[in-house]
């Protein structure tokens, strides 16, 4: 629908100029909407209410000169039926049905299915997201960054966008001299055959590495040297370091394939030789204050509980560096142009929203630094927490925090289970092979899409049950219909067969034409989450266009039509799984033939 009503706001402008040519064109909006109820038609411009008062004249006068206008273009006449004047000066405005039937022709014959690409595609985006700790195991606390994350990331490279994905990971800083501490003393032969040595559990080395430099002031002084040490270069500790990250990166490794998501490192210490770069320059630009020893740049319009400018400390007293200097560092990088820089126009930061207010402060300082260049976009993309039905935050019994690792596990186990209780009621005889990929399948499926279709801004609450059932706004639901459209084939309806031109595609049913518009309404929906990158926008409407489909099939003949009806049917199934299966994929879920 987004070029059908791209086309009809401009002709609503053209119409408004001629009718108003002294209003001047700055003025003269259509305020083109999608209509609020079916019987309105499918749009509602109500640019002629705010006219009114310095054209003089009542709105619906307004209205229907504007109208006359219109009924004057042949090209509106092409595409919408006559206008109707409603209230105190509503235009509705219903598309004809042989442009929709045209439009859905078109789709058929398009892999896009409508969605164009960008016209900016030449220009890369940057998306940061994940961003685990080495030596620290994926927790649930990763899972909201990881996914959303990469479904952003596939729906920007879909429009055409160069996109890189970067997973800012946390391997550098002073809890490395006490891991590589506890390396030398306890594993000291892995410096030198690393492969020979399993560190095991990660979490559990962290945890010994931490008791040890809590209760041991002489393995606490040892560590603190360390630290030193690995932050001059030298080769020892350097080789201790790249031996921790690399297990850690073999165990996110198997997270990130498990889910299917890509991404390309650039941790911490990526960033470490350009940190005093970040302080010189604030120092030149006269942004850098010395207050109690620290460099630090006071925040503007952001005040704390004594009246003063909140600072953002870049250089602590010490002479050492934070996390505040490392994203300058990385924003600065992010945004110069190669081979100093990645060159984006546009940076994305998916992270929890209690950093709101530290990427608020990063952001304000980069932009009166002069390193986010004009026309450039650096969003922060915050999400709430991951709860346990009680509203609590996501725990396990023993009140750990749930490993990602685990609680997929748990997802698949679950859904195995379901599979094979409902294949024991069909009394349905399945492959083991088979029973895996669809439990696996459906399984990862419903954490992904429970918590994509969730507004990312708030919390939510975790629930198996709830994500795994084949009712409601749920994976499988949406799976379900994709799979009901495959049993369509597999009954005889020949859906590859199904491109048609639009005078042979014959409509007549209401339930025939709610599925039209749902069905194209896609690309309006994936210029809204590119623009506002939320991705539950989408869930929505795959979930509403699941409702409508259900509906279609279930009132509506297919395989018992006859002639031009059976086969418009089959073209409408048809674009019903390739839209399915093309916005799942979006949100990095894979659908089923069979379940």
């Amino acid at each position: 629908m987004l070029r059908l009503a791209q086309t009809l706001d401009s002709q609503l402008r053209s119409a408004m100029e001629r009718a108003f040519p002294e209003a001047g064109a700055a003025r003269l909006d259509p305020q083109l909407a999608p209509a609020s109820k079916p019987e309105f038609g499918d749009f509602q411009a109500n640019g002629a209410l705010p006219l009114a008062k310095p054209l003089g004249q009542p709105p619906r006068q307004i209205a229907q000169a504007i109208v006359a206008q219109l009924q004057a273009d042949p090209g509106f006449q092409e595409l919408c039926l006559d206008p109707q004047i409603a209230g105190p000066g509503f235009i509705n405005l219903t598309l004809r049905p042989e442009r929709l039937a045209a439009e859905v022709a078109a789709r058929l014959g398009d892999s896009r299915l409508g969605v164009p690409q960008a016209t900016d595609g030449d220009e890369p985006v940057l998306v940061d997201f994940s961003s685990p700790n080495i030596a620290k195991e994926m927790h649930v606390g990763h899972l909201r960054s990881t996914i959303i994350g990469d479904a952003l990331a596939r729906v920007l490279e879909f429009r055409g966008h160069p996109v890189l994905r970067l997973n800012h990971v946390g391997d550098w800083g002073t809890q490395f001299g006490m891991l590589i501490t506890h390396l030398k003393q306890v594993a000291p032969e892995a410096l030198e055959h690393p492969d020979a040595v399993d560190l095991g559990d990660l979490v559990a080395f962290y945890r010994q590495a931490k008791a040890r430099f809590d209760e041991d002031e002489a393995f606490q002084t040892t560590a603190r040297e360390e630290v030193v040490k690995l932050q001059g270069g030298d080769s020892e500790s350097l080789k201790a370091w790249q031996l921790l990250c690399d297990q850690s990166r073999r165990e996110f490794q198997k997270i990130y394939d498990r889910l299917d998501i890509r991404l390309s490192e650039r941790g911490e210490s990526f960033y470490n030789p350009y940190l005093q770069a970040v302080v010189d320059d604030l120092k030149a630009a006269g942004l850098l204050v010395v207050d109690d020893g620290a460099g630090c740049v006071f925040l503007e319009g952001v005040q704390g509980k004594d009246g003063r400018p909140l600072p953002l400390i870049v250089q602590k007293s010490d002479g050492g560096f934070n996390y505040a200097t490392t994203d300058l560092a990385a924003i600065r990088w992010r945004f110069a142009a190669p081979p100093e820089g990645d060159g984006a126009t546009r940076v994305i930061y998916v992270t929890d929203a209690g950093q709101a207010s530290h990427f608020a402060g990063v952001f304000q300082v980069a932009r009166r630094a002069g390193w986010i260049p004009e026309g450039c976009r650096v969003e922060h993309v915050p999400f709430g927490l991951v709860q346990g039905e009680d509203g609590k935050k996501l725990k396990t019994r023993a009140g750990d925090t749930v490993r990602l690792r685990d609680l997929l596990d748990e997802a698949v186990e679950r859904a195995e289970a379901d599979l094979r209780r409902r294949l024991g009621e069909e009394e349905r005889q399945e492959s083991e092979d088979f029973i895996q990929h669809v439990a696996t399948t459906m399984g990862l499926a419903a954490v992904k899409y429970a918590d994509l279709s969730t507004n990312r801004i708030t919390n939510y609450q975790f629930s198996f049950d709830r994500m795994l059932a084949l009712s409601g706004n749920t994976a499988p639901y949406l799976l379900y219909a994709v799979v009901r459209i495959a049993g369509i084939a597999r009954k005889g309806g020949d859906l590859t067969g199904s491109d048609a031109a639009a005078d042979s595609l014959q409509f007549s049913e209401p339930q025939e034409w709610a599925l039209i518009r749902e069905l194209l309404k896609f690309d309006g929906v994936i210029a809204e989450v590119e623009e506002e990158l939320l991705p539950n926008r989408l869930c929505s409407y795959l979930f509403e266009l699941s409702q409508v489909f259900n509906r279609f099939y279930d009132q509506v003949p297919v395989l018992k039509a006859e002639g031009p009806a059976r086969g418009s049917r089959l073209a409408l199934c048809r674009l019903t799984a390739e839209t399915l299966k093309l916005g799942l994929g979006l949100l990095g879920i894979p659908t089923l033939e069979r379940m």
